[in-house]
């Protein structure tokens, strides 16, 4: 294939790579096409940019988790993106979907047999960026999160019980944690 040379795309490639997800977040916004009415990740993948473009497609998935986007998301590994590529930033789509609160994207990567005990930059399971992001950056659905992979299989010693967050610890004590 042809170099592409739109500028929009060659900028997301760029924020792909550096991890630049919240910028990105308009390309998964719908928008008007002559294709029809949906979002230029999926208009882009459709019309082959991702074509030679492993990497960012990966990444794509990534940001689209991060986001909540769970259509894309959804879209993209129907069509064969490993739910456990795109870890440029150091951490998968799986442990930024919990990371970020998105429940029912964790329910999807679940589905798609994402691995609950791939770790991050930090030597983290998914549980236990997600028990990390429930103390320390809590969101809504964090304790579902947390409910939910453990009724997935993930192993809850990666939680690191006790916590020290009455909330935390008290879903872990349900799953059998011991200290």
């Amino acid at each position: 294939m042809k170099p592409i040379n739109d500028p929009i795309w060659l900028d997301a490639l760029a924020g792909f790579e550096r991890g630049d997800f919240s910028r990105l977040e308009p390309l998964f916004d719908k928008h008007k096409s002559v294709d029809g009415d949906k979002c230029r990740i999926v208009d882009w993948y459709e019309k082959g940019y991702f074509d030679d473009e492993p990497k960012a497609l990966a990444e794509a998935l990534t940001c689209a988790s991060f986001l909540g986007r769970t259509s894309v998301a959804d879209f993209l590994m129907t069509r064969g993106v490993d739910p456990a590529a795109g870890t440029g930033t150091g951490l998968s789509a799986f442990h930024w979907a919990a990371n970020r609160g998105n429940l029912d994207t964790v329910k999807l990567l679940i589905e798609r047999q994402a691995p609950l005990e791939l770790l991050n930059m930090y030597g983290r399971t998914v549980l236990g960026c997600t028990v990390w992001s429930a103390i320390n950056e809590p969101r809504v659905d964090h304790i579902a999160i947390i409910e939910t992979l453990l009724a997935a299989g993930a192993n809850i010693e990666e939680a690191g019980y006790p916590t020290g967050n009455e909330g935390v610890d008290e879903v872990l004590r349900r799953h059998g944690a011991k200290s």
